[in-house]
This record gives structure tokens, C-alpha cells and sequence, in this order.
């Protein structure tokens, strides 16, 4: 078997793996990179390999840094099965046409105005009918439930604990007659957050690909961050302005929102109106209701125990559909907390937001999930003054924070401790780091080479190919 990485190595985004297993491929992943717009959009739109060779996807999770590039490989003539938990089905398919109907939505909003500048027009990355090719080729496979994604190969997903449905995929496979097992960790999530179940590991493995993204750093426990969002809201709330939180649709806005439903059952937010304005984000809160399945032992407690039995709701919490709806937060006089994607501001309504509010020193801009390099969120963090939103630079009047607590990704430590179970249940021959950017990627090689008898740590480059032997 081979493995050749060809998205997310020394990096974050694009994931995308290819395996080569007795003439057949399997891509674990299909990512869309972000960053450099440019840059971005090539390397998307341009896929390294001939898609109509690749027999099967495996997705680990509906992420758009996973998933999102799905439909230009179909565009590209890739015709297999994509095989993903229900729960990850049921996001993906809303995260593509979402993602899809934003690339439409903000080329039209560019173009009007590069048409009356004289300039050449852009086209969208890929249209609705692309995502909706895409998501016909679903196929749905629980937790558990063994699979052949192509002839010699069995496959097979544990609970990631990152996001509602996602993965690690524990592949079987042979070589020389001899059984060989490959982990794909996925997104690896934190053990003892609200929602989700805690990360699993499997037993037996002999290569590990693992994510790496926060391998440089610590974060916040859990009540610290809660504490940081209700201080953030205070602070906003005092001197009457508005705090905006990018956020992702799927995962983080839910967390936040039950951390604010917390905050609210207990008396200690202030009083000002909650908006979760992203459709995106809507529609992900009611999959979520559909998929208790995927819920932890806490949060089915909380839904038994709260009065209105919903811990994605409560009194001064309105969730935002319509065009109209958002456009309206704009004029909004008092006190406002506006939960909107996409958590690192490269695309939706959160944009508009922006434009509307970071030169007003009343806004607090609070950053509650990774910042990718070159994007727009990285920027705002690091302190650049002033940023371009929509191609117009905008002074940063605004106060910038950032909760780490609320990552959906393990830190260095619970990395480490993931790493190290899944070495007690097995005999790791090499492990591969991606998923992360360099510095990351490094601290966390560093300390996992430590122990005398630890197999090889390597970070692989864009395009290297490996050969995994039993």
C-alpha cells in the first residue's frame, strides 16, 4: 500500500490523502485549501492526480477543510462511492450547497464591481449542481460497521469525538500475505466536552497518520473559556455594542450556543439579544437534534433536565435565515452577540459583519477557532491594520480577543495521550504528522520521539509518497 499526501501536510487545510492499494485508489478526504485567495482557487480547482482514477472516498468528518473540494472532484469525472457516518452525510450535504451557494453569492457581489472597473470576471469554484453531484454519491456507513471501499481493502470508523459524526478510519489491509493495519486519526476531538462522546482508539495498529494542528500548545480548560465568553459578552455589553463571533457553522456554533444556554439557565449572561446568523449553521443545529446517537452521556442529562428540554435555545436566542433577517442587525441600536460563519472570515455573512462593525471601537471581534494562515482571520488576530474585507481595506477599530478553550481539536497534551493509548494497544512502525502547520507539526514530533522506543516520527511535504510494509 501506498500513501501519497497531497493536502494538509505542513499545513491545515486540504486535506486530502491518496492510497494506491493492488491498482486501485482510495483518497481519504477531499479538502478545499484556504488562504491566498489566488492560490487557493488553483490548487482547487487544479487536482494533483486524474480524479476518474479514484475508485472510493472515505470522509472523516462534514469539515469544509475535509470535505469541501468534493465537488470538483466530481466535476473532474471521479464516479465512486463516498462513504461517511449518516451524521457526517447529513452535514456534508448541507456544508457543500452552502459552500457552494457562498462562492456563487460572493463572485456575483466582486464582479459587480469589477465590471464597472472594466475588469475580467470571476467564476465561482463550483456551482449548486456540482455539490448536489457530489452528495448523490453518498453512501452511509455507522460507527463500527465494517466496509470495502475497494477489492483487498476493509475499513472501518471510530468515534473521532470532534464533530457529529466524525471519524478516524482504521484501514485493513495485506501485504505480502501478511495483515497490516493504518489508522487515520482524522480530527482528533477532546475528551470531556459537552455534546460528543470522547474520542476512541484502535487496537492493533501498525501506521498512524495523525493531525497535528494544535501540537505547539495548551488550551483553556472548559470553564475557563465559558468564563472568557461571558466577560467578553460583558465587557460588549457595557459600553453598548456589538460582539461578533466567527464561527464554524458546524461544531463550534453549537458549542458556543449551549455554552451560552449554560451561561443563561444560570443567571449570568447579561441581557442582550443572541443571533446565529448563518443558514448554515440553522440547518446544522437541526441535524444535530436528529443525530442523538452521536450525544454524550452530558448532554442527554441537560436535554432531560432543562424545562424547555433543548439546550440549542432559549429566550433571547434567534436564529437568522433569511437575507433580509441579516441585513436588519445592522441598524440594531442596543447590545447585540452575533454568532455568524465562517469561523475564519474568509467567506458568508460574517464578512458583512465586518464591514459593518470593525471600525466602530464599541465591537468586540472574539475569535473562538483556529486562524489558518493568509486568511482574513489570521490577520484581524495578529494585529494587521488595516484588513481587506471584500477587497477594501477597513481599519480595525475594534477590540480583538480569542478563547482557546473552545477549539474542537485535541491540544499538545491530549495528542500526546491519544498517541500514547493507541501505541499500548498496538505496534507502531512509523507515524506520520499532518494537519498542522510546520511549528505545530514539529513541537509535537519532538516530544512524541522522546521515549527511547518510539517509532519514527516524520512530516511529510505536499506530495511525498510513501510505501507502508507489513
Amino acid at each position: 500500500m501506498q500513501i501519497q499526501f497531497w493536502g494538509a501536510a505542513r499545513s491545515v487545510t486540504g486535506t486530502m490523502h491518496l492510497l494506491s492499494v493492488n491498482g486501485h485508489q482510495v483518497l481519504i478526504d477531499c479538502g478545499l485549501m484556504q488562504g491566498r485567495r489566488k492560490e487557493a482557487f488553483e490548487a482547487n480547482r487544479n487536482l494533483p492526480f486524474d480524479a476518474r482514477d479514484v475508485d472510493a472516498v472515505i470522509l472523516t468528518h462534514a469539515h469544509i477543510d475535509h470535505s469541501g473540494n468534493l465537488p470538483s472532484l466530481v466535476r473532474a469525472g471521479f464516479r465512486g462511492h463516498i462513504f461517511a457516518t449518516s451524521a457526517t452525510r447529513d452535514l456534508a450535504g448541507l456544508m457543500l450547497l452552502d459552500s457552494a451557494h457562498i462562492q456563487e453569492q460572493d463572485v456575483a457581489y466582486v464582479n459587480k464591481r469589477r465590471q464597472k472597473q472594466g475588469k475580467n470576471l470571476f467564476e465561482p469554484l463550483y456551482t449548486q449542481a456540482d455539490a448536489m453531484a457530489a452528495i448523490d454519491l453518498f453512501r452511509s456507513v455507522e460507527y463500527g460497521q465494517v466496509f470495502e471501499p475497494i477489492p483487498g481493502v476493509r475499513a472501518h470508523f471510530i468515534d473521532a469525538g470532534h464533530i457529529l459524526g466524525s471519524a478516524s478510519v482504521v484501514i485493513d489491509s495485506h501485504h505480502d500475505g501478511r495483515p497490516l493495519r493504518t489508522l487515520f486519526s482524522g480530527d482528533i476531538g477532546r475528551k470531556g466536552l459537552p455534546i460528543l462522546r470522547d474520542p476512541q482508539i484502535a487496537a492493533g495498529v501498525d501506521y498512524v497518520i495523525m493531525e497535528s494542528t494544535y501540537g505547539d500548545r495548551l488550551h483553556e480548560t472548559p470553564d475557563q473559556a465559558r468564563e472568557s465568553l461571558r466577560l467578553a459578552a460583558e465587557t460588549t455589553y457595557r459600553r453598548g455594542g456589538k460582539l461578533l463571533i466567527p464561527c464554524f457553522a458546524v461544531g463550534r456554533t453549537q458549542e458556543i450556543v449551549y455554552r451560552l444556554n449554560q451561561l443563561w439557565e444560570e443567571g449570568r449572561l447579561p441581557q442582550m439579544d443572541v443571533f446565529v446568523d448563518s443558514p448554515l449553521a440553522v440547518n446544522a443545529t437541526e441535524v444535530f437534534r436528529l443525530h442523538p446517537e452521536c450525544f454524550d452521556r452530558e448532554m442527554l442529562d441537560v436535554m432531560l433536565r432543562e424545562h424547555d428540554h433543548d439546550p440549542f435555545g432559549f429566550t433571547r436566542l434567534r436564529y437568522v435565515r433569511s437575507v433580509e433577517q441579516s441585513k436588519e442587525l445592522n441598524d440594531l441600536q442596543h447590545p447585540a452577540i452575533i454568532i455568524s460563519a465562517s469561523g475564519m472570515c474568509e467567506a458568508g455573512r460574517i464578512l458583512h459583519h465586518l464591514k459593518n462593525n470593525i471600525e466602530d471601537h464599541r465591537t468586540m471581534i472574539l475569535f473562538v477557532g483556529f486562524q489558518a494562515d493568509n486568511t482574513l482571520g489570521r490577520k484581524i488576530l495578529e494585529g494587521q491594520d488595516p484588513v481587506p474585507v471584500f477587497g477594501e481595506p477597513m481599519r480595525v477599530r475594534a477590540e480583538v480577543r480569542q478563547a482557546l478553550g473552545y477549539s474542537a481539536h485535541a491540544d499538545q497534551a491530549e495528542l500526546i495521550s491519544w498517541f500514547n493509548r493507541v501505541r499500548q494497544q498496538g505496534s507502531v512502525q512509523r507515524v506520520f504528522l499532518v494537519h498542522g502547520e510546520e511549528p505545530a507539526s514539529r513541537a509535537l514530533a519532538d516530544l512524541l520521539a522522546r521515549p527511547a522506543d518510539a517509532p519514527p516520527i516524520e512530516i511529510p511535504f505536499r506530495g511525498d509518497k510513501v510505501t507502508l510494509v507489513a
